[in-house]
């Protein structure tokens, strides 16, 4: 059963979006991947924390190949953002200032190097040459206990994305790439189903807990001021989702992009209309930085 309640009127939304963006920029409606969720306020910022049953309220939505397994790119930081936060409420790791600024860069900037201390901080591994089969073993091991957490919460959105590995610039080198195996085959993958589900939750206050899940909110707000966006020409807006927007709308999102996937989630307010999260993945037009903001925008002013 999914999280949400398949709702028509956002089926045909989706499926008239999906088809102009086909027609206008001759994406394959199969290169891309989408879940919507529409909600009946006009924000759900803590909307959690006064109502513990909320994750079982499911909202009206709808997914277009919700379920496809793909290749995140830097959207998996999502899952380590939440995994960190986690480990500190156990009391598994303690803060750093290290730890803090890495943590920061890995979602304000989208760090690669910040997001490789993370990875090693939840999982107690570091990267280095090949190892022994033995310590390899207990190393994979370790590496995998981010993957363990999600399952164990038993949502079943969560069971079979696989986040354990870095995000690069170049590509993993000695043990790190023995880890992806010959073939590549142990990549990290995620559907958007499962990243709505985090992103809902982050942004209701039931991710962990609702003080952190503020503190996550915080990472992950974008401003859509021109002056700042023109600041940081690498920012999470322009030619992402909220890229789509007018600039009296608010944003909270974590985008993906390599050199074959642009990808984005996103939560968003909109005046005028009930708040939505929309996950898009998009494969093999990575360099098109108009089809993000077509798909949002089509979204955002539609008055469901």
């Amino acid at each position: 059963m999914s999280f949400f309640q398949v709702d028509s009127r956002l089926k045909a939304l989706c499926e008239q979006t999906l088809q102009a963006t086909s027609d206008r920029f001759g994406i394959a409606t199969n290169q891309i991947a989408l879940t919507l969720l529409e909600y009946a306020q006009i924000s759900i910022i803590g909307a959690g924390k006064q109502n513990p049953t909320f994750l079982s309220n499911q909202p009206p939505g709808y997914s277009h190949r919700g379920a496809e397994l793909t290749f995140p790119a830097s959207v998996a930081k999502l899952f380590y953002l939440v995994a960190y936060h986690e480990w500190l409420e156990r009391r598994m790791i303690s803060i750093s200032p290290e730890a803090e600024r890495a943590l920061k860069d890995m979602v304000v900037d989208s760090g690669n190097d910040a997001t490789g201390l993370i990875v090693d901080i939840l999982t107690g591994t570091t990267g280095g040459p090949e190892l022994a089969e033995s310590p390899f073993g207990t190393w994979k091991k370790q590496r995998q206990i981010v993957n363990r957490y999600f399952q164990s919460l038993n949502i079943p959105e969560y069971s079979n994305i696989n986040i354990c590995q870095k995000v690069w610039a170049e590509g993993p080198y000695g043990r790190e790439r023995a880890f992806y195996g010959e073939d590549m085959g142990n990549r990290n993958l995620l559907t958007t189903d499962a990243t709505a589900h985090l992103l809902h939750s982050i942004i209701s206050g039931v991710a962990v807990n609702s003080d952190r899940c503020q503190a996550m909110r915080e990472l992950l707000y974008r401003s859509l001021d021109p002056k700042d966006l023109a600041a940081d020409p690498e920012n999470q807006v322009t030619g992402f989702l909220g890229g789509g927007l007018p600039q009296t709308a608010k944003l909270w999102s974590k985008a993906g992009l390599m050199s074959k996937v642009r990808h984005d989630a996103a939560y968003i307010e909109v005046p005028g209309r009930s708040a939505f999260t929309l996950v898009v993945f998009a494969e093999g037009f990575a360099q098109n930085q108009e089809i993000l903001p077509f798909i949002c925008q089509a979204i955002a002013t539609t008055k469901i």
